[in-house]
């Protein structure tokens, strides 16, 4: 029961005088199936695609696939060749195009897969086309504008469907090793967000082959947040930017909001709410280039500005949550920005802020935290996520909450990694443990939204 209102419970709709369950599992495998956090569902809202990881912390798997809603049938989209592992697929929100993670052909014990080699790359559903390239990686000089230097990571297109975010890590820092040694003239590699879009040229962006990891890519790829080596306690200054959203206002400026590790004034280290309003033109260089050098980091591009939403040094639990991991999300107006922040006595709730800042609103005010990260409905009105092990809705206006799954074991609770909407507002996707006779291995379930 919730403090303010009682959850409703709908594990089942009723069709005439037959009682229809809302949720069905639509895969079944001995091997993993394993959903993003956004955009797993075909514009059309028929076919869910997933990667087929044994868990999402493992990053092993060889295939990109789909499955259609109706039928459970599967096609397999991309299979990764020379030893490459792929996952974390979404789908474009208008074309029929995914985009995910692609590691490193032909593995060494000197370059495997890691968050700072890895890539971005796209293919065409319908018809089937070859992968495609997305960010271009340059590892040694000379660096090219339009290109990055490290790993690229949960690919997520605008809902224009014209540009692609993700977080990023940088190579090139890396090999200079650990942050405890500072020699005070270098950049420390630390996670930030890249966007990339279509390149200026028809052929790419082409890098020079100084590194023979290096190679080009289909489109212009900077980094658009400002993080430091040591934030000046109390300040804005950061020292990570991660679980970014898109954003798109009624002004047509594209936008992403994002979470930064500050350090407050006792010298505590914790996550706030950022956005960043991106240029128009993401090519033209600021103070800094865009291609970064040795010891620093690619820079953002001209007209970037990177603000603060959310000041909660003064609470008693300061800061977004971070357990559970989820991605700031905004409503599909841009009017609201949904983040996961602990409330007085110590549980998660939803909470929204404005993009222009002020004081943030708490949505829900539950005896039990959510648990998962979480995606909007399509018309702006319901949150989706998983709390007390089942599947819930909860109503923006009001914090009124309505579970769609019945209370499961732990064994077979709803993970925590994704609870998605699609895009007709009729379903939402999310994942169990399944246990068969190879093991346990998540699979993909589908709940219905009972009033759609």
């Amino acid at each position: 029961m919730s403090r303010l209102t009682v959850a409703m419970v709908l594990p089942f709709a009723t069709c005439g005088l037959r009682a229809v369950p809302l949720e069905r599992q639509i895969t079944h495998a001995p091997y993993g199936h394993v959903l993003t956090n956004i955009n797993v569902w075909s514009p059309d809202s028929q076919w869910i695609v997933y990667d087929v990881r044994s868990a999402d912390t493992v990053f092993a798997g060889t295939r990109i696939e789909q499955v259609e809603v109706a039928t459970g049938k599967t096609e397999v989209i991309y299979e990764s060749i020379n030893g490459a592992a792929c996952g974390v697929v979404t789908y474009h929100p208008r074309d029929s195009k995914v985009v995910f993670i692609l590691g490193p052909e032909r593995p060494t014990a000197e370059w495997g897969y890691g968050t700072t080699r890895r890539r971005g790359v796209t293919v065409d559903v319908r018809p089937r086309g070859a992968a495609k390239p997305l960010d271009a990686m340059n590892y040694a000089p000379p660096f090219t504008p339009g290109a990055l230097r490290g790993g690229s990571h949960v690919h997520v297109f605008s809902p224009d469907g014209g540009w692609v975010s993700n977080t990023y890590e940088d190579e090139v820092l890396a090999r200079l090793g650990p942050a405890s040694r500072d020699d005070g003239d270098r950049d420390f590699n630390q996670r930030n967000i890249a966007v990339s879009v279509p390149a200026p040229r028809a052929d790419g962006v082409r890098v020079a082959r100084g590194h023979p990891r290096s190679h080009d890519g289909e489109f212009f790829s900077v980094v658009v947040t400002h993080t430091v080596n040591h934030p000046r306690p109390g300040s804005d200054e950061i020292n990570r930017a991660y679980e970014e959203g898109w954003l798109v206002g009624g002004d047509g400026r594209r936008r992403l909001a994002f979470l930064g590790n500050v350090i407050a004034r006792d010298g505590r280290e914790h996550a706030e709410v950022f956005i960043a309003d991106l240029p128009e033109d993401l090519k033209t260089a600021g103070g800094k280039p865009l291609e970064g050098t040795l010891t620093r980091r690619p820079a953002p591009p001209a007209g970037l500005v990177q603000r603060r939403l959310t000041f909660t040094e003064e609470r008693r639990f300061r800061g977004a949550a971070t357990t559970p991991r989820h991605w700031v999300r905004a409503s599909p107006d841009g009017g609201q920005i949904a983040f996961l922040m602990k409330d007085d006595v110590g549980v998660v709730q939803l909470w929204t802020i404005a993009p222009a800042g002020g004081a943030p609103r708490q949505v829900t005010r539950e005896n039990t935290g959510i648990t998962s990260a979480f995606t909007w409905s399509p018309d702006g009105r319901w949150l989706a996520h998983i709390r007390d092990n089942q599947v819930f809705l909860t109503e923006l206006a009001n914090g009124r909450a309505v579970a769609l799954t019945p209370r499961s074991p732990d064994a077979a609770a709803p993970l925590p990694l994704a609870c998605v909407f699609s895009p007709d507002g009729s379903s939402l996707a999310f994942m169990r443990n399944v246990r068969g006779e190879e093991g346990s291995f998540p699979q993909i379930f589908v709940v219905a939204v009972p009033w759609l």
